[in-house]
């Protein structure tokens, strides 16, 4: 998988971090001109309360919509190191891996374990209180 792998319909790694990049760079041309078109009605510190709110909310939901991109481009660059890292016959695990996914495994047995016994002692003190 390289960056030039289709990730969706139509649209490559290259393209996403592209549209990543293009996003940053017209967001800041927007908020520029935001800015600078605000600027002659701010007159006093009431107005400048009610503007800043807004050009901060405006701000808040482009870094949002810019993270869910990130965070898809880290998503398939992370499969591509574990597609790597694979030594081909589907061990797509190392040991270290491994040890991390059986202690979980047991941590949870522990845990049903100890609801079982809890449910069962319930189920003993209800028979005996009838």
């Amino acid at each position: 998988m390289g960056f030039e792998t289709e990730i969706f319909k139509g649209k490559s790694l290259s393209d996403l971090f592209s549209e990543i990049y293009d996003n940053s760079r017209k967001k800041d041309k927007q908020i520029s001109t935001l800015i600078s078109e605000l600027k002659p009605l701010i007159e006093d510190v009431g107005d400048a309360t009610l503007v800043v709110p807004m050009i901060k909310e405006y701000l808040e939901i482009g870094v949002k919509n810019d993270e869910q991109l990130v965070k898809i481009a880290t998503i398939v660059q992370r499969l591509e190191t574990s597609i790597q890292k694979s030594s081909g016959d589907g061990d797509w695990f190392d040991s270290i891996d491994l040890q991390g996914l059986i202690e979980a495994e047991d941590t949870i047995e522990e845990k049903i374990e100890a609801v079982e016994e809890e449910l069962n002692q319930e189920e003993q003190e209800e028979g005996d209180g009838i």
